[in-house]
């Protein structure tokens, strides 16, 4: 039997990459946006018949409003920052607890209570408190709704390490149907939404609505950078992500951090409900969150957990969705589908260049033929060992007879004395 069973050497290997340069993830990054303009483009010309190059165009134009009207442009400009600071909000509301591997998936529940919070605020307090009170009002209870829905998985995940995906996610639906169940108590006979309010609205800056969301956006990022890089709870939720083992060992307590980290992202809900409501829609509707609170979970991991990077990644999201909706509104095509497929390949290749950073592929290397060998019959072998044998035996034969003469030599020399 063949125990000497050849094995196949694989095509190729996944290495992790070691010592990574600085450019390298970046220029990966950027090659992966590269790649997913140019097939975007190319998808465009084959179901559009649309010029690739007209459709990047009409990407910027649906984002930034190029090529239109200066009012058009400052609109589109302005919905742009809108959207890329709600989005920009809700990553740094999860950002604490993902970056702790607590998987909170409720951030829009959570800021959706917060926004009915504020809103009951507005419903039985506004026009019999003053205005600046009633705004403030509204912050803190508002703030109060994002920590209560934020706190309950908290406990459960501390106290009896419950599923906290599940449990925050099912904790979404909940809240939808009680701001439907409210809108019903204060509007029973109408049309099922509520009308915007006039009580508690923030200030207009510049004539706009939402440039508090912006400015806030901006001050919490700040904020978010520092505490989760340099406060002491930023470096006790580390520890407690990369390991709970490493944690209680150091002295730290898991389960107060927690809790803890989870009033944190609650706050940060609380603050968008709050610029819901009082900022931007002055009312209160189950649709309010638009889905952000999924998207932001992208937003988050593609920084890093970074809240500068943040920046960056939501803006991409951002302009990828304005984008192609110019893309869809210039070829009058009324099916989100498209405009969802684009998005869809361009997020792909970007988590595939996440792990082409991390890892290489090194290809099977070809290996040297081996020499022939000639093949020796049995009789030639024998003669050679023969052979050698009988060239050994001669050597200490010849050196005997040599002595032998010198021996004889000798002794005539000494009769001739």
């Amino acid at each position: 039997m063949n125990t000497n069973k050849k094995t196949r050497e694989p095509l190729f290997h996944l290495i992790k990459r070691a010592n990574v340069p600085a450019w390298q993830p970046w220029a990966i990054r950027i090659g992966a946006l590269l790649l997913g303009f140019i097939i975007m483009g190319i998808l465009c010309m084959i179901s559009l018949e649309t010029n690739p190059i007209d459709a990047w165009k009409y990407m910027f134009k649906g984002a930034f409003g190029i090529g239109t009207t200066a009012k058009t442009a400052k609109f589109k400009t302005l919905a742009l920052l809108r959207d890329l600071s709600l989005l920009l909000l809700f990553a740094l509301a999860v950002t604490p607890a993902f970056k702790m591997k607590f998987w909170n998936i409720g951030a829009e529940g959570q800021v959706l209570m917060a926004a009915l919070f504020s809103m009951m605020c507005i419903q039985y307090f506004g026009g019999k408190v003053p205005n600046v009170p009633l705004i403030f009002i509204c912050l803190a209870a508002a703030m109060i709704g994002g920590i209560i829905w934020a706190v309950i998985p908290a406990l459960f995940k501390a106290k009896w390490n419950t599923n906290e995906t599940l449990f925050t996610l099912m904790m979404n639906y909940v809240v939808i149907q009680l701001i439907i169940f409210m809108i019903k108590v204060w509007v029973p006979n109408g049309s099922q939404s509520l009308a915007p309010s006039a009580y508690a609205n923030l200030p207009k800056i510049a004539g706009e609505d939402f440039w508090f969301t912006i400015i806030i956006a901006l001050a919490l990022t700040a904020f978010m950078f520092v505490y989760l890089r340099f406060s002491k709870h930023g470096y006790e939720i580390s520890v407690v992500g990369e390991s709970e083992n490493t944690a209680r060992y150091i002295g730290i307590k898991v389960k107060k951090v927690i809790i803890r980290t989870l009033i944190v992202s609650g706050i940060v809900c609380g603050i968008i409900g709050f610029l819901l409501v009082n900022g931007i829609n002055h009312t209160v509707s189950e649709k309010d969150a638009g889905g952000r609170g999924f998207t932001a979970i992208l937003v988050s991991w593609l920084a890093k957990f970074n809240p500068i990077f943040m920046i960056l990644t939501a803006f991409l999201v951002v302009f990828l969705t304005k984008g192609t909706e110019g893309i869809m509104e210039e070829n009058q095509i009324t099916n989100e589908f498209f405009s969802q497929v684009l998005i869809g390949i361009m997020f792909l290749l970007i988590i595939a260049c996440e792990f082409f950073i991390n890892y290489k592929i090194v290809f099977r290397h070809r290996t040297a033929k081996p020499q022939p060998v000639l093949a020796v019959s049995e009789s030639q072998a024998a003669g050679s060992v023969d052979d050698r044998s009988g060239e050994a035996a001669e050597a200490p034969v010849e050196g005997a007879s040599t002595a032998l003469q010198t021996d004889e030599t000798a002794d005539q020399a000494a009769k001739e004395e």
